[in-house]
């Protein structure tokens, strides 16, 4: 070979490899790769438009974004019937007791049973309020229509608390822990129960107060008589 055939071949063989590399550069990417055929390989997703969530990660692991449609909302309800149920019920029945409690002053013969009529109307009457607001807050009447509330655990009947509302003296000091403590433990059976069933925090934790301190006045009327 000849030293000007091997500089012609020199520089065909640099011009090609030129060639190749600028058609390579100027290929088209856009392209979706080919799919062999029998592949089960998915195509490329379309990018997802929609607004992304944060995702917090378990323990260790970090956040993640992921589009809004792929995140269920997974949160417990906040109430339940059987919470809309017992504060219905609860109402009426914290209102026959404040009534019971209203009659003490001027007829209880004891300073510990008056006592304990004004810790009930200092206790039960801002519940009342807390249990209207709760259920105004939810846009829940808080009348039941044709409900006879005196089938209620403790409530007592109209013809008992007329006698309660005659008696005056040691008369009325026993004719009252009778009744209220009745009507206390009638309380403490539907807190107990809700806490079994009801989902709303708030509620229970009011029903465990209201479980708690009339099982703790039930034993303080039993001990004055």
């Amino acid at each position: 070979m000849t030293a000007r055939r091997g500089r012609t071949l020199l520089v065909v063989t640099v011009a090609a490899v030129v060639l190749v590399a600028l058609g390579l550069a100027l290929r088209p990417t856009d392209r979706p790769a080919p799919v062999a055929a029998g592949s089960t390989a998915s195509p490329t997703p379309a990018p997802n438009d929609g607004p992304s969530v944060i995702v917090p990660g378990r323990p260790g692991e970090s956040a993640v974004a992921r589009p809004a449609a792929e995140v269920r909302d997974t949160a417990s309800p906040s109430y339940n019937s059987l919470d809309v149920w017992f504060v219905r019920m609860m109402i009426p029945h914290h209102e026959q007791a404040l009534a019971m409690a209203e009659l003490a002053e001027g007829r209880a013969a004891s300073p510990q049973i008056r006592a304990v009529a004004d810790r009930i109307r200092g206790a039960q009457r801002p519940e009342i309020g807390m249990m209207r607001g709760w259920l105004s807050a939810r846009g829940l009447p808080a009348e039941v229509p044709g409900h006879d509330h005196g089938t209620m655990r403790g409530m007592q009947s109209p013809e008992a608390i007329r006698r309660l509302a005659d008696a005056r003296g040691a008369d009325f000091d026993r004719l009252f822990v009778q009744l209220m403590t009745a009507h206390h433990q009638g309380a403490v059976t539907m807190a107990t129960d809700l806490l079994k069933v009801g989902v709303d925090q708030q509620l229970d934790e009011f029903a465990n107060s209201v479980a708690t301190e009339q099982a703790v006045e039930i034993d303080r009327m039993r001990e004055l008589i």
